[in-house]
C-alpha cells in the first residue's frame, strides 16, 4: 500500500509548516520537499541544502526505529535568523553522536546534523516516542 502525502506550496502558517508521514522509503523524499519548499517561501533560500540533510538523517534514523506509527515533520521559524526542523516518530530509542572516523561509511549521520547545527540539537522523550529536533541559523547579515 502506498500513502501519497501532499506538500503544500506555502506554508500552512507564518511560522511553521508540518507534514504527517509514514514509515516508507519515500517519506525522506516527502520530508525534504517539505523543508525544501518552506525555507524558499521564508526566504532562506541559504539553508535550503542543510535542512535538506538533517531532516533525511533525522527520517532515516526514524525508519531504523521499526515503528509503525506514523513520523511528523514539522519546519518552525524560531526567529528571524533561525529554523527548527523536528522529526516525531514513536519510538523512545534515542539517536546519537558517534565518532565513526572519517573512513567510515555509515554511523555519521548524527555527527552531521551536529556539524550543521553547530550542536544545537536535542531530543524530548514523550510518553509514546521522542521528537528530535535540530536548529539551523542563517548567516549574519553583510554589514552595510
Amino acid at each position: 500500500m502506498t500513502t501519497t502525502v501532499e506538500i503544500p506550496t506555502r506554508p500552512e502558517a507564518a511560522g511553521a509548516a508540518r507534514a504527517l508521514l509514514p514509515y516508507e522509503p519515500q517519506s525522506a523524499s516527502v520530508a525534504r520537499r517539505l523543508v525544501r519548499t518552506t525555507l524558499r517561501a521564508w526566504g532562506l533560500a541559504d539553508l535550503v541544502e542543510a535542512g535538506e540533510l538533517v531532516v533525511s538523517e533525522l527520517a532515516g534514523n526514524a525508519a531504523k526505529t521499526g515503528c509503525r506509527r506514523k513520523m511528523t515533520v514539522g519546519v518552525e521559524r524560531i526567529t528571524d535568523r533561525c529554523v527548527r526542523i523536528s522529526l516525531r516518530d514513536g519510538s523512545r530509542a534515542l539517536p546519537c553522536l558517534i565518532d565513526a572516523g572519517l573512513a567510515a561509511v555509515s554511523r555519521r549521520g548524527m555527527a552531521l546534523v551536529h556539524h550543521l547545527t553547530g550542536g544545537h540539537w536535542g531530543v524530548t522523550l514523550e510518553p509514546f516516542g521522542k521528537t528530535v529536533h535540530a536548529d539551523l541559523r542563517t548567516r549574519s547579515p553583510a554589514p552595510a
